[in-house]
């Protein structure tokens, strides 16, 4: 999805609207029909530019969400990873 494609969906939304990531995964590997969905709250975004990817220049853009103390650890990690 493209930030433009984003911005489409959400402009006729009403802008005090709370924004949720809701991960939809299979509740195990034989079961074909269940489903589980984790929801977390955005908490941030994180332009990033995949680096195993030779020749790849493209900035894709994460929405971070989850437990508040997991984000807070990962953006940490993440500020600190070109000390």
């Amino acid at each position: 999805m493209r930030v433009s494609e984003l911005i489409d969906m959400l402009k006729d939304q009403p802008p005090d609207a709370e924004v949720e990531l809701a991960i939809v995964a299979p509740v195990g590997d034989d079961s074909d029909e269940d489903i589980t969905v984790d929801r977390y709250s955005v908490e941030g975004m994180l332009p990033w530019r995949d680096e195993d990817e030779e020749g790849n220049d493209e900035v894709v853009i994460w929405l971070v969400g989850g437990e508040e103390e997991d984000v807070d650890a990962f953006l940490d990690a993440i500020e600190h990873q070109d000390d």
